[in-house]
């Protein structure tokens, strides 16, 4: 799906080497501006990760082009519906002391049975 420019890709980002398959993933969804994967180790029993194609630091970086924002958040509502009831937490971890792991931006969409409070 469309190529990204080198100026929109990190080397050593292991988000970006999954948005460019040198790494597989089990997709769910692609178009030309996102990717959503499940994730390798599921919170809940629908555990994806939306990912912009274009590196982003994080969603302070993403709220910079809120139009990326937006179809971020609509494909976290497609899949939830598609593969879920619906229903769905959006949660987008910014920077270390709030768990952020890889600083590739990713909104992990959580859904599937009821989701406690304690489980955020």
């Amino acid at each position: 799906m469309g190529n990204i420019a080198a100026d929109d890709r990190d080397p050593d980002c292991i988000f970006c080497k999954i948005v460019a398959e040198e790494i597989p993933s089990d997709r769910v969804y692609e178009d030309d501006q996102v990717i959503a994967f499940r994730d390798l180790h599921p919170k809940a029993p629908l555990h994806v990760l939306v990912v912009p194609r274009r590196h982003r630091r994080d969603v302070r970086e993403l709220a910079e082009q809120p139009e990326l924002l937006a179809r971020t958040a609509s494909v976290a509502s497609k899949v939830a519906s598609d593969l879920g009831d619906g229903d769905f937490r959006l949660i987008f971890n910014t920077g270390a002391s709030a768990g952020q792991t890889v600083f590739h931006v990713h909104a992990h969409v959580l859904a599937g049975g009821s989701l406690a409070e304690e489980e955020m």
